[in-house]
């Protein structure tokens, strides 16, 4: 019996061209925020700042957003090469 073991490595998510601008998250269950991106982990868990709920138009204010949950992430200002 040979065994074969693959050794695969995960890469934390390309996210710091995104850091400090405004984003817009849409998540599972028709979520839908918009805010600052502040931090991120190597699950793509985010930290939003100044987070509007866009189907509400309800202010949350700082809110985590589990990696998992997210659909889709989209810049709503210019990305520089900083």
């Amino acid at each position: 019996m040979l065994l074969l073991y693959i050794q695969v490595k995960v890469l934390p998510p390309e996210l710091k061209n995104f850091m400090d601008k405004k984003i817009s998250v849409k998540m599972n269950g028709n979520r839908h925020v918009t805010g600052v991106l502040r931090g991120y982990d190597t699950f793509a868990n985010i930290c939003l700042d100044n987070t509007i709920d866009e189907k509400g138009k309800v202010e949350l204010g700082m809110v985590m957003v589990r990696g998992n949950s997210i659909i889709t992430m989209e810049a709503l200002e210019a990305l520089g090469d900083d």
